[in-house]
């Protein structure tokens, strides 16, 4: 069984990342490719490198191929993206997913320098998404169990937009998403 979950998976980023991502020089899958390695690189255990190679899969799960922060509409990618992994996964790769842009907007808000790196589909997307956080969501945010990992995942989010970096391909991180399956439905 999740063999075929995490096949679906792979395959849509395969077959739909090669789109560019947002206003960057990278692609979606060369964005998600950067995201685990940076994400290993930092020591992340495996939940936090799948949840790193996979956090934008929500802006490939519907077959649209619309932009629609480009018709001033938040795609909720994150949401949808969440609920794809933590079908496969369970909610240590879905999480911190989940939390990604939450963790953005948390950071703009306790780190007056933040704001200041990010790229400019960020800062566009931010403004869609809900811009700084008024106190009581930071409090909300704060309560979340995968807050923490969210937080790194969205530093590597913000890094992971070099071209022409070197990376591992795809297909190299396919055993350790086969195990977080299995251990997902042991």
């Amino acid at each position: 069984m999740t063999t075929g979950a995490v096949d679906r998976i792979f395959t849509r980023l395969a077959e739909r990342g090669s789109g560019s991502y947002g206003l960057s020089e990278v692609s979606q899958l060369e964005h998600a490719l950067q995201s685990a390695m940076l994400a290993e690189a930092q020591g992340g255990n495996d939940a936090l490198i799948m949840a790193a190679l996979l956090h934008d899969i929500g802006h490939l799960v519907s077959d649209a191929d619309e932009a629609l922060a480009d018709k001033g509409i938040d795609d909720r990618h994150e949401v949808a993206g969440a609920r794809t992994l933590g079908l496969v996964f369970g909610p240590e790769v879905a999480d911190p997913v989940r939390l990604h842009v939450a963790a953005k907007r948390y950071l703009c808000t306790v780190e007056p320098d933040y704001f200041d790196l990010l790229s400019a589909d960020s800062v566009r997307s931010l403004e869609l998404q809900g811009g700084a956080m008024a106190p009581a969501e930071q409090a909300a945010f704060e309560a979340e169990p995968g807050h923490r990992a969210a937080i790194l995942l969205r530093r590597i989010d913000d890094a992971a937009k070099v071209p022409g970096m070197e990376t591992p391909v795809l297909q190299d991180y396919r055993d350790m998403a086969e195990r977080l399956a299995a251990q997902r439905q042991a």
